[in-house]
């Protein structure tokens, strides 16, 4: 078994992982309704709310089976709050000298990546070696409120970051287009909510794509957009359009995504057999459906992540842990460290 930590942002979580079944436990105590009455995560009260949940969730992780098989603790080391990082990190280590096993580090970002091939293993864990082969090369798109990213997966598990966000992550300009909208937090499930019936063409956003041939995304001017359009309406009006305003403000973001992906498919000799997408956004139904039209357009094999691994999870980090171990940090728990802004390759 591997006993995984998460303690990046908001989320604290831990899981047991076990290669030749699946994941055996998975346990999550998420800070939405505290960092909600603030509008966005608050660092301080996120370490804090760590410290409380980090200690009951790993006694109930004891009364699971196979916690006597542990052979290995892995945690996420970067990238994420400092602070918040530093609790999950003091823990695992402390787990893996309690326990006499090796403690390793595991980038969270390559743990999202890996995400959408959970349930590739868990459908034939055997088979999975096979399964993984043929799913390679993959296109992976991580997109969150902290990151939006293009990666390439090598045949021999290798990870290349093909693109970035030049300013805003997807996530965050759906948490901020929500806050002007006065909807609240987190404002990607409260958009698609409000989207519901709305006319996703009723407004003409910008989507910030750039030539056809650049990958990088941008998602500031239509944060900018949509605050120059609310103050073109009164109160009133915008309470009226509000479906429009989100199915339109949606409809940007999700094109975007998209696009770029589709770009990414197309271009040069990557011979993609597969198309993956990860991170809190995942979760987006608009999103989702986009995605499967383009991966059956372009006769690749589309794997999403789970609902329930698409936020910062630990069973992530544990699969990422077995699937891509020259990826993970195996310093041992003198030379393991918090990497705030690591980079996922």
């Amino acid at each position: 078994m591997i006993l995984a930590i998460e303690s990046s942002c908001d989320e604290t979580a831990v899981a047991l992982f076990d290669p030749a079944r699946g994941l055996a436990a998975e346990l999550v105590h998420s800070q939405i309704a505290l960092h909600g009455r603030h509008g966005g995560v608050v660092p301080d009260l996120a370490t804090r709310e760590h410290l409380r949940q980090l200690g009951p969730l790993l006694a109930m992780l004891r009364e699971k089976p196979g916690l006597g098989s542990v052979y290995e603790v892995a945690v996420t080391h970067g990238p994420g709050l400092a602070a918040c990082l530093a609790i999950g990190v003091s823990a695992a280590k402390a787990l893996a000298l309690a326990l006499g096993v090796p403690v390793t580090g595991v980038n969270h970002l390559r743990g999202h990546v890996w995400s959408p091939f959970i349930p590739l293993h868990a459908r034939e864990p055997a088979a999975f070696p096979r399964a993984l082969a043929a799913a390679l090369p993959h296109l992976s798109l991580v997109v969150s409120g902290g990151n939006t990213l293009l990666i390439r997966v090598g045949e021999d598990r290798s990870l290349r970051v093909l693109s970035s966000t030049r300013d805003d992550a997807a996530g965050e300009a759906l948490d901020k287009g929500a806050k002007l909208l006065g909807l609240g937090y987190p404002g990607g499930p409260l958009i698609e909510r409000r989207a519901d019936g709305g006319d996703p063409e009723a407004f003409d956003f910008p989507r910030g794509i750039g030539r056809k041939d650049e990958l990088d995304f941008s998602f500031s001017g239509l944060k900018t957009s949509l605050r120059y359009r609310i103050e073109e309406m009164t109160p009133a009006q915008v309470g009226e359009r509000m479906a429009d305003l989100c199915a339109s403000y949606q409809a940007a973001v999700v094109d975007a995504l998209a696009r770029k992906t589709r770009a990414a498919l197309e271009q040069g000799d990557g011979g993609y057999r597969s198309l993956g997408v990860s991170g809190g956004v995942a979760n987006n139904g608009p999103l989702r459906a986009a995605l499967g039209k383009l991966a059956a357009r372009s006769g690749v094999e589309f794997l999403a992540a789970e609902p329930r691994h698409t936020g910062d999870n630990a069973g992530m980090v544990a699969f990422a842990a077995w699937v891509d171990p020259a990826g993970c940090d195996r310093s041992g728990a003198r030379g393991l460290r918090v990497a705030p802004d690591a980079p996922p390759a």
